[in-house]
């Protein structure tokens, strides 16, 4: 790290994939330091556990080689920067969205190139995870965004890092406009908050599928219709082009993605494509933003290769409704997204905390990995108290480019989030 007093602990405490599927461990690691001028290292205070964590988890994605560090989503407080970060200092509170800049523009991006990803190992970036105390992040000036003061929760902030931005771009990607009717299958955490963000940008009714009880509850909670696709009434689209018998939805999210089940709870990876397909009206939109990806079997996703390459789909029906479909990553939308999501948050426009079903430590991660797999819980987020006062007086209070600052110069720096410069040149 820049500057410190002398670590008396040089290790941390981490969640980290070992290449076993269904299991997770919590290990000693070594502490991130500053590697590049422009880093920052963050003290993580929150960390989620997310539904793509699962796939890790289910050994179907992530890097070759484990083992790596898990998690994408956090917030946290600068404890160090490096010589050349300039809107950042220590103690400054931040969101560290899942994707970071990746230092670069390239006009023929890879999927690397659209920007590096915390918690997924070598092949991506090489970064650590925010499931662990500490957390180096490159490029701080243009991957951290400033949280605007020190007494709201980490949980009115937390999820801007990956799954409200996940959910807003799935109803971009649907073309979604007020007004619409809506369908989203599943509801984890990116459905339940895609149904939720589609009421608050004006959708007329909005239908969310699943079929565990919690989670159709918590949809009902927030004025979604709940559909139990499992139901003796019929499959989810079956269900609701009885309630819209002019067609079906102007617009469907997918937020479930290849590792769905059918209305029998047998997989089935193209059926959420297919009762797409099904339930969106003529001219309508279909968003697509769970994870699609097949991965040759490796240390890191031994089971990868159990991913289709090749999905069938009814692609006569997709033309014959004139049907348009939206898809990707979500990570150069991510910024894109931030700065209204910010401002919806500082205003109190929208409150997110009631998407959390638990609050753990982290060395109760690797149970807790069990019961979200199990869907036993919607949303589990890892706090880290720091009450060992001893442990953070060892912290640096000095960085690299020349102290902390004073509060009076803290609050001159207060700023907005940095609104990305869109990475795909402009046609000629």
């Amino acid at each position: 790290m820049a500057s410190t007093n002398g670590t008396p602990n040089k290790t941390m405490r981490a969640v980290v994939w070992e290449g076993k599927p269904f299991e997770m461990a919590v290990r000693d690691v070594p502490l991130p330091e500053i590697q590049q001028p422009e880093d920052a290292i963050v003290r993580m205070t929150t960390a989620a556990i997310c539904g793509s964590d699962l796939h890790t988890y289910h050994g179907l994605f992530g890097s070759s080689t484990p083992p790596w560090q898990m998690g994408h989503e956090g917030v946290g407080v600068v404890i160090a920067v490096g010589s050349a970060t300039e809107r950042f200092r220590v103690g400054d509170r931040v969101l560290i969205p899942g994707g970071t800049d990746a230092g670069f523009f390239s006009v023929d991006q890879t999927f690397q190139e659209q920007g590096v990803f915390y918690g997924q190992g070598p092949d991506f970036g090489n970064l650590g995870g925010t499931q662990a105390e500490y957390l180096r992040v490159p490029f701080a000036d243009d991957s951290l965004v400033a949280i605007p003061d020190n007494f709201s929760s980490d949980l009115d902030w937390l999820f801007l890092s990956d799954i409200f931005p996940t959910a807003w771009t799935g109803l971009n990607f649907a073309r979604f406009q007020a007004g619409d009717t809506v369908a989203v299958f599943g509801a984890g955490p990116v459905g339940l908050m895609c149904a939720y963000i589609a009421l608050l940008r004006g959708a007329s009714r909005v239908y969310s599928i699943d079929h565990v009880r919690d989670r159709l509850d918590k949809a009902a909670s927030i004025g979604a219709i709940p559909i139990d696709f499992t139901s003796p009434a019929g499959t989810a689209s079956e269900q609701i082009l009885r309630r819209e018998p002019t067609g079906g939805v102007e617009r469907t999210v997918d937020c479930i993605g290849q590792t769905c089940v059918n209305h029998h709870l047998k997989p089935q990876q193209n059926y959420v494509i297919e009762e797409a397909i099904k339930v969106t009206k003529f001219n309508g939109g279909i968003g697509l933003v769970g994870v699609y990806a097949s991965l040759p079997s490796s240390a890191g996703a031994p089971l990868g290769d159990t991913m289709d390459k090749q999905l069938s789909i009814s692609l006569p029906d997709l033309w014959l409704k004139n049907l348009s479909v939206g898809t990707g990553t979500v990570g150069p939308s991510l910024y894109n997204v931030l700065p209204r999501a910010w401002d919806l948050v500082k205003s109190g426009r929208v409150k997110l905390d009631w998407v959390v079903s638990s609050q753990i430590g982290i060395e109760d991660a690797p149970k807790a990995y069990q019961r979200f797999n199990k869907k036993q819980e919607i949303k589990m987020v890892i706090t880290f108290p720091w009450v060992n006062k001893e442990r953070l007086a060892a912290e640096p209070n000095v960085t690299e480019n020349g102290g902390s600052g004073s509060e009076a110069e803290k609050k001159e720096q207060f700023r907005l989030p940095i609104r990305k410069k869109n990475r795909r040149p402009l046609p000629m």
